[in-house]
């Protein structure tokens, strides 16, 4: 961890906060080989940004704050990986389609590609849709009940909305995904948003980067056949490959020039 920048190290503080509650100056400073006072700087950076409290000799993570810090983390893990996927589904696009986007943090990535773009989307997440509107493009936001960790709403409101509506492609992402289970996500009432989002779409498109492929979770949101294509940032093992392929599932990676399963 020595070498790291500003930005990482306080991401990495960020993290073992969340994990420990509490972090201390000494420690860290040990740990990624810098001067205590580096240190310092970084927890008054993340405490100016609400993300933790000081105590004596360190910081805990700010309650009240607790599930935005979760969600910024996530914002922040695997990055690139998101940004690359969201280019490749870019190219999925096409003037005039109407899209749905669910709240996970790779459809966020999306959204904020399209300004410009002569599109419609429908949204469950309240990032996405500051996205959208940043970007000059018309949206529809499925409100309901807000659930913080995500920043997105669900219930009945807004599944009752998204049942009503049909779109050209839905784009969604799960926390994991498996032949025999498909694509699934542990809480309940996200699931819930996700599959009503896709019901009403003419093509069904999954964002998942390469660490989601074999993970299992509690609720499934669509099985293989299901969907119609797969972007992610790199190849999946064989037994991935051959699922998509025999579901007739598009696999596109993305930093290929075309899908994997396609001749």
């Amino acid at each position: 961890m020595f070498g790291m920048t500003a930005e990482a190290r306080q991401q990495e503080i960020l993290r073992r906060a969340l994990a420990r509650r509490v972090v201390r100056v000494r420690e860290l400073a040990a740990e990624y080989g810098v001067h205590e006072m580096t240190i310092r700087r970084d927890l008054d950076v993340l405490t100016e940004g609400g993300r933790l409290q000081r105590v004596h000799g360190g910081a805990r993570l700010a309650e009240a704050g607790a599930e935005e810090t979760g969600h910024a983390l996530r914002l922040v893990q695997s990055g690139e990986a998101k940004e690359a996927i969201a280019r490749a589904a870019l190219a999925l696009i096409e003037e005039g389609d109407t899209l749905a986007l669910d709240a996970s943090t790779t459809a966020l990535a999306l959204a904020r590609l399209l300004a410009g773009r002569r599109v419609q989307a429908v949204v469950t997440g309240l990032d996405a849709a500051e996205a959208l509107a940043a970007g000059g493009v018309p949206f529809i936001l499925a409100g309901g009940a807000f659930h913080a960790p995500a920043r997105s709403f669900v219930g009945a409101l807004a599944t009752g909305a998204l049942e009503r509506l049909n779109v050209d492609k839905a784009f969604f992402s799960a926390k994991g995904y498996a032949p025999e289970t498909g694509f699934a996500d542990p809480h309940l009432p996200e699931v819930e948003a996700k599959v009503a989002l896709l019901r009403g779409a003419g093509t069904v498109v999954a964002l998942m980067d390469a660490s989601k492929f074999g993970r299992s979770a509690l609720a499934r949101i669509a099985r293989t056949d299901e969907v119609d294509a797969v972007v992610t940032d790199q190849a999946p093992e064989a037994i991935y490959r051959e699922s998509f392929m025999n579901s007739d599932v598009r696999l596109i990676v993305a930093d290929e020039s075309r899908p994997l399963n396609e001749p």
